[in-house]
């Protein structure tokens, strides 16, 4: 064989086409396309169905594979390699490290996220967007199958088979449903339980009839409305403090405002309401105003200035009148009355009026700030309630079976329907138009036994496949880590003047398996690395925690992101390399020798191309 002659394995037809530039121009262009596609899919979809469809696809993953072999054949295309091949080398050896690197993050890396809460004991837990049912016989082992169903949903024709246990029970996916709607209902018991009740709310104005089960000083023994809530539990309805048309020591005290009159602000201390109407007027600068009051159909008016600490008598009234402060520019601050300026900007005045007299609402019937009843069950199972209605107030009375009482909410009413004197929970699962949660239908089999059951997402619920129940749960995968967070201080910075977040921080004390340990913080874009030496980082072995979310309803939790990527540094180096390759090809010149070395073989290989028209070409 000639120097300049391709030696027989080059010339292979096998060699050839996985060397060919044929072949690297097609795995390039479908690539491309494929990630434009991926892209658009991301945007109007969601990045899980890019990733399942197109960037985690097996199809994807082989593609990237045929195409570091073309690159490997390719470079043995040029073998015997001379010195004038080094950028071509370079560009293909990066190109190699960059798809190898990115196939161990993929493969050996962890990216996910861990909440967790102040006050808390550390946990190692790593949440993955990878959703799975978690199959738990009683005194059997717990096994966790991956179910992703953007790929392919179950169903009864087509259904995905999930595992079989010792105990001979075959678990199967048999239908999915993006719409569930979850309640809970009581199931009667003989031993233990709760007393139970279910009540239906109905109101033809807003055409709502919404009803539920309530088991007596449980979780389960408030049913929300929005504006308007129903409890229930044991006990009798209490009766109010005071007895209308009954005269009683009566205390109150009232904030009235200049700039708002009809705004006061009223509070029974003792025995109930004056229903006094209370006017602060004629504030400036030189004079505090004038207070008038009107009670019992008579008005008065004071000296602000006059009054203030003063306890004076209303005439034709059992009452007396104290002006107790005066605040010209009155602000609440650090949560307390206050004036920030002496501009009569804002002027208020607290006043309290004291007398023996029949209240004009007595104490423990005022209307609340939220509409509610609390239904009430005795011993012998006998039912009161007690209601709050902001338009007449607190009202108390006994419930009949099927008899609806008005509650003083626009027309809306309620009605007890059933009730059982022991009972215990019941998750009712089922799909609904207006669902809001995801889930499974689960069958579970053994000979001729079958059981099926929704099971939502976020939840576990009981399988009765036995003398004990199989818990069955559909959630994301937990992955434990080496390493274990502790949530020691969570902070919010506000945008001075409001109350919007500025930004927040979360200080984590994070400890090995190893028992080594460190403190750090993070927020936006300021991840902690851990462990933080530069041969780890480099490595790509060191967790990366960045501030992912926060919860404004409880500033005691925060959010991890968690991220490892033992194949960061392959692609680092491979990145380099391909840049440095890039420049070596088009910015230094060969010696001349190498280019009268390279231009004989150019000319071979050309007459070959000619021949064969199979020549492989570098890329």
């Amino acid at each position: 064989m000639k120097p300049d002659q391709p030696a027989a394995w080059q010339q292979n037809a096998v060699f050839e086409f996985f060397a060919s530039v044929r072949l690297a121009m097609l795995l390039i262009g479908v690539l491309i396309v494929a990630s434009i596609v991926g892209t658009i899919y991301e945007s109007s979809l969601d990045a899980k169905v890019a990733a399942a469809y197109i960037y985690r696809a097996p199809w994807f993953n082989g593609w990237l594979l045929l195409l570091g072999v073309n690159l490997v054949f390719s470079a043995f295309s040029r073998y015997p390699w001379r010195r004038h091949h080094t950028g071509f080398l370079i560009t293909h050896l990066g190109i190699i490290l960059v798809l190898a690197g990115a196939w161990i993050g993929r493969k050996w890396g962890v990216e996910g996220t861990m909440t967790v809460f102040k006050n808390e004991p550390p946990s190692n837990l790593l949440m993955v967007d990878q959703r799975v049912l978690q199959i738990a016989e009683e005194g059997g082992a717990s096994n966790v199958v991956p179910l992703e169903v953007i790929n392919r949903k179950p169903t009864r024709t087509r259904p995905r088979d999930l595992v079989t246990t010792d105990s001979g029970w075959k678990y199967e996916a048999v239908d999915y449903s993006s719409s569930l709607d979850v309640k809970m209902e009581a199931r009667p018991v003989t031993n233990g339980g709760s007393p139970a009740i279910h009540v239906a709310l109905s109101t033809a104005m807003m055409g709502q009839k919404p009803d539920a089960w309530l088991l007596a000083d449980d979780t389960h023994g408030v049913f929300e409305l929005g504006l308007a809530s129903v409890r229930f539990q044991k006990g009798v309805a209490p009766a109010p403090i005071a007895v209308a048309g009954e005269p009683v020591d009566i205390e109150e005290t009232i904030f009235a405002f200049a700039n708002s009159p009809a705004d006061q602000v009223g509070k029974s201390l003792k025995g109930g309401s004056t229903g006094a109407q209370v006017r602060l007027t004629e504030v400036s600068k030189e004079s505090k105003g004038k207070v008038v009051l009107q009670l019992d159909g008579k008005e008065q008016s004071f000296e602000v200035a006059g009054s203030l600490g003063q306890s004076l008598p209303v005439a034709g009234t059992p009452f007396t009148f104290t002006v107790d402060q005066y605040w010209p520019d009155f602000r609440i601050k650090d949560g307390k009355p206050d004036s920030v300026s002496d501009e009569p900007n804002n002027p208020c005045i607290l006043v309290t009026l004291r007398g023996h007299a029949i209240p004009a609402q007595p104490l423990g019937t005022e209307a609340g700030g939220k509409n509610f009843v609390t239904i009430f069950t005795d011993e012998k199972g006998a039912l009161t309630y007690q209601l709050s209605s902001r338009k007449n107030g607190i009202s108390t009375g006994k419930i009949e079976m099927e008899k609806p009482v008005t509650m003083g909410w626009a027309d809306w009413q309620l009605v007890v329907d059933q009730a059982l004197p022991q009972a215990e929970e019941h998750m009712s699962v089922q799909p609904a138009a207006n669902g809001k949660s995801e889930g499974v239908l689960v069958l579970a089999s053994h000979a001729a036994d079958r059981v099926e059951q929704w099971v939502p997402f976020g939840w576990q619920v009981p399988l009765p496949t036995g003398q004990k129940p199989t818990l069955i749960g559909y959630g994301f995968r937990q992955h434990p880590l080496p390493i274990s967070l502790q949530l020691s201080n969570f902070e919010v910075d506000r945008d001075e003047g409001t109350d919007a977040p500025a930004g927040f921080k979360s200080t984590l004390v994070i400890t090995a398996i190893d028992g080594t340990s460190a403190t750090g913080q993070c927020w936006m874009n300021n991840p902690i690395s851990f462990p933080d030496s530069w041969v780890n980082t480099f490595s790509g072995m060191t967790y990366k925690l960045s501030q992912a979310s926060w919860n404004p309803e409880n500033l005691s939790q925060s959010t991890i992101q968690i991220l490892r990527d033992p194949g960061w540094g392959l692609k680092w180096i491979g990145s380099l390399l391909v840049v440095a390759g890039i420049f070596s090809l088009f910015y230094l010149r060969p010696s001349p020798q190498d280019a009268a070395l390279a231009a004989p073989s150019a000319v071979a290989s050309q007459s070959n191309v000619t021949r064969q028209s199979r020549e492989p070409v570098s890329i």
